[in-house]
């Protein structure tokens, strides 16, 4: 008889670790060891969240909001989300239609779940988030990856979308402000693509997690709010982390149809009972006292609109790299296809030889790209966007 382990499951078997998280914990190793390393991996603001939602918190705290709270989060969070998109979409949203869940990546996860079963397709434009495709994978659904490279300004359009589509595709995932690349859909392009899924009754994930950080007067777009056919498909998932500096509390918020939203809320009560009971009444601060809150944001906004133009000229003047500007989010996702070496090579070596941690295109899926978060000080982006410009000369000499 064998005694050999019987191998795990196929979904362990399958599942790929984040790259990104994965970046960034080999440069804050390094960091902690004492090597002169810059950081342009991380996927969050460095900014401290704003003393008003954590004061909010730390009173929770105090007042004993320390026990379970109802599955799709606290009443009042929930009122105040659904009075958000009231406010600024002109959304008629009942408090039972949002869910509260441990991070907007939990939130994309249970929009999959609740909408995909085994087999289903699911449509990804690539650049994509990391975590997209895995998710799918582990409903037991099958990621359709679609690349939207530089040539279309990293954006999807409605004869792409149409060429993709089957019998078995079920959901299209929307991700706008972009994560990696910023790019932001307009408002007509976003109707253009609806009308698509409309046309193959397919549902819509709507990832607006990045949707306050936008520049150079672009308007974000609630995908939900284009039609009462987009209402009636679309999983709006959104949260804290990114406009709020709060990526440690992991507080994500999805907003549905009442079957969806149902659906999802019961999901969760099965995997994590509910998003940590004091932190939400620090999101509700983040809601509610809007002054303190619009004042936090416009000072991260306007250091990330300074180095989001600073990095954005710095590296076109590299010869052999070519960059879009960003619209939105805090990325620039440049292409680096002309130096001959695989993105993932690339990275390596740049952070070997230079010290300089970034993000492969090819985890996103589009090869030959590099992601450069510019949620990171002015010095360090000067230093290390000079260092790039070493390393590239390096390979080209």
């Amino acid at each position: 008889m064998s005694t050999s382990p019987r191998p795990l499951s196929t979904w362990a078997q399958n599942i790929s670790p984040s790259p990104t998280l994965a970046v960034d914990a080999k440069a804050k190793a390094l960091l902690a060891a004492g090597e002169d390393v810059l950081n342009f991996a991380a996927g969050e603001p460095d900014f401290d969240t704003p003393e008003h939602i954590k004061e909010a918190c730390i009173a929770a705290l105090k007042s004993g909001k320390t026990k379970y709270a109802p599955t799709p989060g606290i009443e009042p969070l929930r009122q105040a989300v659904a009075e958000r998109y009231g406010v600024e979409y002109g959304l008629t949203v009942a408090p039972s239609q949002v869910v509260v869940s441990p991070g907007g990546k939990f939130s994309c996860y249970l929009a999959i779940m609740a909408t995909c079963s085994p087999g289903d397709e699911v449509i990804i434009p690539a650049p994509y988030w990391v975590s997209y495709p895995e998710m799918v994978k582990l409903a037991g659904a099958v990621p359709k990856v679609v690349l939207a490279d530089d040539k279309t300004g990293f954006l999807l359009t409605p004869a792409m979308l149409e060429a993709a589509i089957t019998p078995k595709t079920k959901l299209l995932v929307l991700n706008s402000p972009s994560n990696p690349s910023g790019a932001v859909y307009t408002r007509a392009q976003l109707e253009a693509l609806v009308t698509v899924a409309v046309k193959h009754n397919l549902y819509i994930l709507s990832d607006e997690m990045y949707e306050h950080l936008v520049y150079d007067g672009c308007k974000p777009t609630c995908v939900a709010s284009l039609s009462k056919e987009a209402e009636a498909r679309t999983i709006i998932v959104a949260g804290f982390s990114k406009t709020y500096a709060m990526t440690g509390w992991r507080l994500g918020t999805l907003v549905a149809p009442p079957p969806i939203a149902k659906a999802c809320s019961e999901i969760q009560s099965q995997q994590s009972s509910n998003a940590t009971t004091f932190a939400q009444y620090g999101a509700l601060a983040a809601l509610k006292e809007k002054e303190k809150t619009a004042a936090a944001l416009q000072l991260m906004m306007t250091a990330f609109d300074r180095r989001r133009k600073f990095l954005h000229a710095e590296l076109n003047k590299i010869p052999g790299i070519s960059c879009l500007l960003s619209q939105g989010a805090f990325y620039l996702f440049p292409n680096i296809s002309s130096f001959g070496l695989k993105d993932q090579e690339f990275c390596a070596r740049l952070l070997e030889q230079e010290k300089v941690a970034a993000v492969f295109g090819s985890a996103f899926g589009a090869e030959g790209y590099l992601r450069l978060s510019y949620a990171t000080s002015d010095e360090i982006l000067a230093k290390g966007v000079a260092r790039l410009a070493k390393f590239c000369a390096s390979l080209k000499g």
